[in-house]
């Protein structure tokens, strides 16, 4: 049985974490209805937008409601008059939303007694200490990268710094991404390879081949759509995979080259990887390997030279019409790494800065 009919819950959620959610559920589980808040600053480098998505997807089909409100009053809890201004953004959010009564206000926080004496509600305290889940915003913010896995999973996927490798064959796109993984395991030791799935279901489908025809070659292979909607599928996920695990992912190619390859295998009617394209994660940056200065090899799996020069024109086509950031690297392997590095740097650099307000709050868990 409920104890309350509508619970709300407030907070920046910046960025949200296991310890909201615990939160959360704890007061889902006494109310008939929930309602989380997220007040949200312009100071704050992570959008009120993308904070609603990553909660309303953690509380998918259950009975609470995500609302943004923006909020940029200072924050001063012994002034009645700044506990005025917060208290009406909070009422007009939820009465924007039919909410007009409150039965219970839940909290970790030792602001939430007066919040909920404010709108005639209970107050019902949850894991102030923090010893359920000893995490907090603050430690988010200070150290991402050690605080990784206590982020939503919606939220480490979309805060995760992408670099993806991308190239025609033959021109040092394993190679560079070998080069940058290792370059930056020790500041990441989670950091995983992903590589291009689509090497390895070519060794599988030519296996296959060889069962029913032992003296096969490369050629006789026939390709599909759907061999390319399952290799599309596969690399998405596998570098989603590596984003759950570490906020720094570097790809050796992505669907966006699946697609390039469908094209030249099958021709420009075929359309398999096209639905993976669409389910394309965001990324920060791609590098596209030069062919020029680069000699072809055959490794025995690449059937001739391919259209080298021709694909390299295609990923800076593709990737400039659908907005992504490229550079292309060239020279030797040092000064392709030098070239990658030296904006990687910057972009985590970037990431790893979360800005604030000058009178937000730090939570000092105790025993920190």
């Amino acid at each position: 049985m409920k104890l309350f009919g509508q619970g709300v819950v407030i907070g920046k959620f910046y960025p949200p974490h296991v310890g909201h959610r615990h939160l959360i559920a704890r007061a889902a589980e006494q109310c008939t209805k929930l309602a989380v808040v997220i007040l949200g600053s312009r100071f704050e480098s992570i959008t009120l937008e993308d904070r609603v998505k990553w909660l309303a997807a953690e509380f998918a089909e259950t009975n609470v409601s995500v609302i943004g409100m923006p909020n940029d009053c200072p924050v001063d809890y012994n002034s009645r008059t700044i506990w005025k201004a917060h208290n009406e953004a909070l009422r007009i959010a939820l009465k924007l939303k039919g909410i007009t009564a409150v039965d219970a206000v839940f909290s970790s926080e030792d602001y939430g007694s007066e919040l909920a004496q404010d709108f005639g509600a209970a107050h019902v305290m949850v894991d102030r200490p923090r010893t359920a889940y000893p995490v907090s915003g603050t430690l988010c913010r200070d150290d991402l990268s050690a605080a990784w896995r206590n982020i939503l999973k919606d939220a480490r996927q979309d805060l995760a710094v992408r670099i993806i490798v991308v190239g025609a064959e033959s021109t040092g796109t394993t190679t560079l991404a070998r080069a940058l993984t290792e370059h930056y395991r020790e500041s990441f030791p989670e950091l995983v390879d992903v590589p291009e799935f689509g090497r390895q279901y070519t060794y599988d489908k030519f296996a296959a081949v060889q069962e029913t025809k032992p003296d096969a070659v490369l050629s006789d292979m026939v390709w599909t759509a759907e061999d390319f909607a399952v290799i599309g599928e596969r690399q998405n996920q596998m570098e989603n995979e590596a984003a759950a695990r570490c906020p720094l992912v570097i790809a050796d190619t992505d669907v966006i080259t699946t697609s390039l390859f469908e094209r030249v295998y099958i021709g420009e009617q075929s359309y398999g990887s096209y639905l993976a394209v669409d389910r394309l994660p965001r990324r920060d940056l791609y590098l596209i390997t030069d062919h020029d200065g680069v000699p072809f090899e055959d490794d025995g799996w690449r059937e001739a030279e391919h259209p080298r020069a021709e694909m390299t024109e295609w990923f800076k086509e593709e990737l400039t019409a659908a907005g992504h950031s490229w550079i292309l690297v060239s020279g030797t392997p040092q000064e392709r790494i030098s070239t990658a590095t030296e904006i990687i740097d910057l972009i985590i650099a970037q990431r790893n800065r979360f800005t604030s307000p000058p009178w937000a709050k730090r939570t000092v868990l105790t025993g920190a």
